[in-house]
C-alpha cells in the first residue's frame, strides 16, 4: 500500500512539474525590481555574460524564463540626478552590446513585441525621489529617457515626501509628515507623463497622501506583507487593499529580512557567534573579503538562516486571498540584499515559483497574472498603450 501511495505521489509531482514548466514558458514573467545597475557600475562586469556571483545576468535570466526586468536606478542620499543618468547610460550600453539578448522598452505594446522576439524587455525604475533633486524638469528628463516608475522615497525622506524609515524611527525630528504641496505636484506630473507612482519605501502618511493624489493605478514595486513580519518596509492589509482599489499591484519582495520575522534575530546571532573570527580574518584582509571568508566557511549556517521558500508563497497566497490575483506580482529585489529564500538563489530559479503555485492549486489565469500580466496591465493603464 505504501509503495502505491509513493508511486501516486511521484506521478502527481511529475505531472505538476510538467504542467508548471509549460505554463512558465507560456507566461510573460516580470520582475519589477532588480538592484543590478549600481553594482555593475562599481564592478565593471558585463551582465550579458554568465557571472560567478550575484543574482542576475542575462544568461541566467534566460534560463529562468525571465522575460521582463525593471532595472532599479538607485543611489543613496548622497547622489542624485547625475548618478541616475549614469546608470541609465550603462543600461543603454548593455543593450547595445547585446542586441540579440535585450532591448529597452517603454510601453506595453513594445514589451510584448520584444518578448515575442525571444529577447528580454528591459525597463527603468528610479528608486528614490531624491534623484530628481527637487526639480520637475529632472523628473521630465528621466521620463524622457524611459523611466517606467519612480519610488517616491528610498529610506531617506525627501524635502517633499517622508519615508517609512523616517516615519518609523525619526518621526519626532521630521519637519513634516506625508506629501507637501510640491510632492503632490510631482505625483500629478508623473500621472501626466505616464510614470507609475511607486509606494515601496514610503511612510504610511505619504502612502495615503499619494493614494488620494494619484489619478492612475499605483504600485509597490518591491514590498511584502506586514501580517507575516511587522517591518516598516512591509505593507499592512489596509495598504494592500488601498493599492488594489486604485487598480494597482503589489509586487512581492524576496528579501529574507522582509519575508521572515525570525531572520533578523538569526542574523544577529550569526554575527555575534563569529565576531572574533571575523576580526581575526580582517587583520590580514579587507572587511568585505573577511566577511566573504566567514560566509564561505559557514555556508550551511548562512543557508539555514534564509527564509523558507514556502514563506514566500505564503506572502503571495495571503495577498491573493485579500485582494485577488489581479493585484499581486513579483519584485524580487535581487542584488539588493544579502539573503533570499531557500531554493531561490538567482533569476534562474523563477520556475520554482510557478511550480509551487501550480501545486497550491492556483489557476492558470491566476498564475499568469502574478508572473507578469498584472504588470503589463498596470503599464498600459499608466502609459495608455
Amino acid at each position: 500500500m505504501k509503495k502505491i501511495i509513493l508511486a501516486l505521489y511521484l506521478l502527481s509531482s511529475v505531472h505538476a512539474f510538467g504542467q508548471s514548466s509549460k505554463l512558465h514558458d507560456k507566461a510573460i514573467v516580470v520582475d519589477t525590481h532588480g538592484d543590478i545597475m549600481s553594482d555593475q557600475i562599481k564592478s565593471g562586469i558585463d551582465i550579458g555574460e554568465r557571472q560567478p556571483g550575484g543574482n542576475f545576468d542575462l544568461i541566467r535570466a534566460k534560463e529562468g524564463g525571465l522575460d521582463v526586468q525593471v532595472f532599479s536606478i538607485w543611489c543613496d542620499a548622497s547622489g542624485g540626478f547625475a548618478m541616475a543618468n549614469r546608470q541609465i547610460d550603462s543600461l543603454n550600453a548593455l543593450a547595445v552590446r547585446h542586441p540579440d539578448m535585450i532591448k529597452l522598452v517603454r510601453t506595453a505594446s513594445e514589451l510584448k513585441s520584444v518578448v515575442k522576439s525571444n529577447r528580454m524587455a528591459g525597463m527603468i525604475g528610479v528608486e528614490g525621489g531624491h534623484m530628481i533633486e527637487n526639480r520637475i524638469e529632472n523628473l521630465e528628463a528621466l521620463a524622457a529617457r524611459g523611466m517606467t516608475y519612480m519610488t517616491l522615497t528610498w529610506n531617506n525622506s525627501t524635502s517633499w515626501a517622508s519615508s517609512a524609515y523616517d516615519e518609523t524611527f525619526r518621526k519626532d525630528s521630521l519637519k513634516y509628515l506625508g506629501l507637501t504641496d510640491f510632492g503632490k505636484k510631482v505625483i500629478r506630473r508623473m500621472n501626466e507623463l505616464g510614470v507609475i507612482v511607486d509606494l515601496s519605501h514610503v511612510g504610511e502618511t505619504t502612502f495615503y497622501d499619494a493614494i488620494k493624489t494619484s489619478t492612475k493605478p499605483v504600485m509597490a514595486s518591491h514590498s511584502s506583507a506586514y501580517v507575516f513580519n511587522a517591518h516598516q518596509r512591509n505593507l499592512k492589509d489596509d495598504q494592500i487593499k488601498a493599492i488594489a482599489k486604485t487598480g494597482g499591484v503589489v509586487f512581492i519582495n524576496f528579501y529574507s529580512g522582509f519575508l521572515d520575522s525570525t531572520y533578523a534575530r538569526k542574523q544577529q546571532k550569526f554575527i555575534a557567534d563569529h565576531r572574533a573570527e571575523l576580526a581575526e580574518f580582517a587583520k590580514n584582509s579587507t572587511r568585505a573579503k573577511a566577511q566573504n571568508e566567514i560566509n564561505t566557511k559557514y555556508s550551511q549556517e548562512i543557508y539555514d538562516m534564509r527564509a523558507p521558500f514556502d514563506l514566500l508563497i505564503a506572502h503571495i497566497d495571503h495577498m491573493v486571498k485579500l485582494v485577488g490575483s489581479e493585484h499581486v506580482g513579483l519584485g524580487a529585489d535581487y542584488d539588493g540584499a544579502e539573503s533570499y529564500p531557500q531554493h531561490l538563489d538567482d533569476v534562474a530559479d523563477y520556475p520554482a515559483i510557478t511550480e509551487a503555485l501550480v501545486k497550491k492549486g492556483f489557476t492558470e489565469k491566476d498564475i499568469k497574472n502574478i508572473l507578469g500580466d498584472n504588470f503589463v496591465r498596470l503599464l498600459k493603464a499608466n502609459k495608455g498603450k
